[in-house]
């Protein structure tokens, strides 16, 4: 008599996501599923050291843990960040890591409007003032037309150009940066046709009044916007975030609000989340925090999860996945 065992899928932490749909697609395709429900590096490789996909939400996904999975192939990412993963690892030990791309891009986007427009109109400000005894309160400086003003994007991908398209009707200019985007005709019809111009990082630091960061985090990015960088930017101006909290010094940032050199900041993303008590970010009237939910809506909530699982079937059922973003041997 022959027995067959069972590819075995493990989810690490699910705190805000419901596994359900992924979990079902997951069985159907033959798999033994595993919800560990934590981050902690050594309960997951005492839940998972026999995992052929391992499925984390905003767990890290170390060497140690990799090596400790010898039948490890694929860890599929809840997200379209990557940076908590030892993608040098995964590529050595054969490993796949995959993403989910463009599945919240127009969510993302219309997120870093929503917030950038409620920094720029002082909404937080003027929400706490509207009560009988402080109805006629203004803030310190009057928000700028935003027709008169420019928009600069850093990261001209998916998500920096669907916010061009959302934004560039309110703005007098839209400007951006991305290095990574080739320079082809075809690249440059499509940004003219968006309606945004295409610069230098210099420029758009020097000349954006409203920024907008939609970059990934990588060693190159980490802290790129700190004290210098900040003072560099026009008096008054508006930083936005949704990428990754460690693309600012958060420090510097508080500084640079303090001394208005700018006036508010708009950010969905921080180092660490939750944060501390004390960060200082928080109880700030100039600045709007949302607790990293840019992504999340009725739709996201179902393709983030199927999307994460699907990469695991598809790479059982064809040797690669869907959306993979290293290559290992």
């Amino acid at each position: 008599m022959t027995t067959t065992t069972r590819p075995v899928a493990v989810y690490t932490d699910v705190e805000d996501t419901d596994p359900a749909i992924g979990i079902e697609l997951l069985e159907a395709a033959g798999f033994e599923v595993r919800v560990l429900g934590t981050r902690d590096s050594a309960e997951i490789i005492a839940g998972a050291h026999d995992a052929t996909v391992l499925l984390p939400g905003y767990a890290s996904v170390t060497r140690e843990m990799i090596e400790a999975m010898p039948q490890l192939r694929i860890v599929a990412l809840m997200s379209m960040g990557f940076d908590y993963v030892d993608l040098e690892a995964a590529t050595e030990h054969g490993v796949w890591v995959t993403n989910v791309p463009g599945a919240a891009t127009e969510e993302v986007a219309t997120h870093a409007l929503a917030i950038l427009l409620s920094a720029t109109r002082q909404l937080g400000f003027y929400q706490a003032s509207a009560q009988p005894g402080t109805w006629n309160d203004r803030a310190l400086t009057a928000p700028p037309r935003l027709s008169e003003t420019t928009l600069g994007i850093i990261g001209l991908g998916k998500i920096g150009r669907e916010l061009v398209r959302l934004a560039r009707p309110l703005f007098g200019e839209v400007i951006g940066y991305d290095p990574m985007l080739p320079d082809t005709p075809e690249i440059q019809a499509s940004l003219d046709a968006l309606g945004v111009r295409r610069t230098d990082l210099a420029e758009v630091q020097r000349s954006a009044n409203v920024l907008s960061l939609h970059l990934p985090l990588t060693p190159e990015t980490e802290h790129m916007v700190d004290a210098a960088f900040l003072a560099e930017m026009p008096r008054g101006s508006v930083l936005v975030n949704v990428s990754r909290g460690a693309l600012i010094d958060h420090h510097a940032l508080a500084a640079a609000l303090d001394a208005g050199q700018l006036s508010a900041a708009a950010l969905d993303v921080l180092e660490t989340e939750p944060p501390a008590a004390d960060h200082p970010m928080l109880g700030r009237a100039d600045v709007v925090l949302t607790p990293h939910i840019a992504y999340f809506s009725a739709r996201t909530e179902i393709e983030y999860v199927r999307i994460q699982a699907q990469n695991g079937i598809t790479l059982l059922e064809t040797g690669t996945p869907d959306s993979p973003v290293n290559r290992p041997a």
